[in-house]
């Protein structure tokens, strides 16, 4: 399916939507009624639906005045991890730094002033931070996803994430028993996270499941038998991301190819529309069309250092939330930076895609005008980006394909999409599959 579908084609699509809408939607509300808890349901619509949603809008309104806040921060409060997963950028074997209650405190008190209520908690590995659920404890009003191998959900740690409700774990599983061992660098890897998945389930924790497609996985993972054992499960959601080649061991053998990567948007639109689970997605708006988050404003990161990054793959920092460095107010060290200014500036003249995996070279002289330091432990991430051989990502023009159920399209019409950051761009001179195409011709 293209951009330059034919009229008949997209009436037939069309179509189908109609036919499948009211199947997905009696299979999916069965489930929301009957499968989950309500309490832990009314904190999930009230929390990220309904508060999640005027968040993004306030967002919307802040950008005609030139402000970026993002309504969804990512925040990796530990560095340390007990997996060694190949081609990992996150400095896990280095000396353990984390993000303290009064620092993560102060942070989401901030950002709450202005309108967020949704925090990804990433690491390293959370579960392994000693205050975790202190930090969640103090903020009922919040929703926090929790990215983590689940391997330390205990059956007592998921008891008390079902007490407070506002969390949902979203648990990697990146292959079957040979495979996980290998992608994460230790043994009996998919039992034991299969073991905290089941804890999460049994105590009826509003639980996702996700996996980083590499070309080790991607056979096995992204089909719809892997689907219909999710839901079997009593999994809600899940979530497939692509695995990028970054960090002191990126593994280029890893990436999906182009067309890996339309199969893996194909399947994803049309299991959408027909199996009762939610399938989320963060590199496309409702008609296909390929975007950045970082480049529209909506997410940026923060490391365990405190450092203000644009992504968590762009590993450089000219701004901190730790007061003791910069004492400004966090709305102000996200809508005064220049150098986060300037990234997104670039990012959205230069790609829908990822500008990382296209145009790294780009990337390292905005980094090097700005004086942006080196964020990571290691201390190599500008000779790791500098090595950088440039390759597509999810950026395909020609061969978008837009939503089939209708909910996801509305939803995203609303709340997930470029916001019109790349109105009036020309990528044809910048963007990785050009220029790839351009050489091949040359060539």
């Amino acid at each position: 399916m293209t951009s330059r579908q034919s009229a008949p084609d997209q009436s037939e699509q069309f179509s189908l939507m109609v036919l499948e809408l009211p199947m997905y939607t009696l299979r999916m509300a069965r489930r929301v009624l009957f499968e989950t808890n309500k309490r832990l349901l009314w904190k999930l619509i009230w929390n990220m639906g309904v508060k999640g949603s005027l968040s993004v809008l306030k967002h919307r309104r802040r950008m005609k005045k030139g402000q970026f806040f993002p309504p969804f921060l990512y925040v990796s409060i530990i560095n340390s991890c007990n997996l060694r997963c190949q081609g990992c950028w996150v400095d896990v074997a280095h000396k353990q730094q984390t993000i303290d209650v009064p620092a993560m405190n102060r942070l989401i008190h901030e950002a709450k002033a202005h309108g967020n209520v949704f925090f990804g908690i990433v690491g390293g590995e959370p579960f392994m931070h000693p205050e975790l659920f202190e930090i969640l404890e103090a903020h009922p009003d919040c929703y926090f996803q929790v990215f983590t191998n689940g391997q330390f959900i205990t059956d007592e740690k998921a008891r008390r994430l079902f007490e407070l409700g506002n969390v949902t774990p979203l648990i990697s599983v990146e292959g079957n028993e040979i495979i996980s061992d290998e992608r994460r660098g230790r043994k009996d890897v998919y039992s034991k996270t299969l073991a905290g998945i089941e804890n999460c389930l049994k105590h009826n924790v509003m639980t996702g499941v996700c996996t980083s497609l590499a070309k080790s996985n991607i056979d096995h993972l992204l089909t719809e038998t892997w689907i219909d054992r999710l839901i079997e499960m009593g999994v809600l959601y899940t979530w497939f991301h692509v695995y990028r080649p970054m960090g002191p061991d990126a593994q280029v053998d890893l990436c999906l190819t182009p067309e890996q990567q339309r199969q893996a948007r194909q399947f994803v639109v049309e299991m959408r529309a027909k199996k009762p689970i939610i399938i989320v997605d963060a590199y496309y708006d409702g008609e296909g069309r390929a975007l950045c988050p970082a480049a529209n404003g909506i997410s940026h990161h923060i490391n365990p250092w405190g450092d203000i990054e644009p992504c968590p793959i762009v590993q450089f920092s000219t701004e901190s939330i730790h007061h003791e460095k910069d004492d400004r107010p966090l709305f102000e060290k996200f809508t005064q930076s220049q150098y986060l200014a300037d990234f997104r500036q670039l990012a959205q003249e230069t790609t829908r895609g990822c500008i990382v995996l296209e145009r790294p070279e780009l990337l390292a002289q905005l980094v090097e005008k700005h004086g942006a330091k080196d964020s990571t432990a290691r201390g190599t991430a500008m000779q790791e980006l500098k090595s950088m051989i440039p390759r597509t990502s999810q950026y395909h023009p020609g061969h978008e394909i837009p939503e089939k159920n209708v909910y996801y399209r509305i939803a995203k019409k609303f709340l997930f999409n470029d916001f019109g950051v790349y109105a009036g761009k020309d990528h044809s001179k910048t963007a990785a599959p050009f220029l790839e195409q351009a050489s091949s011709h040359r060539g």
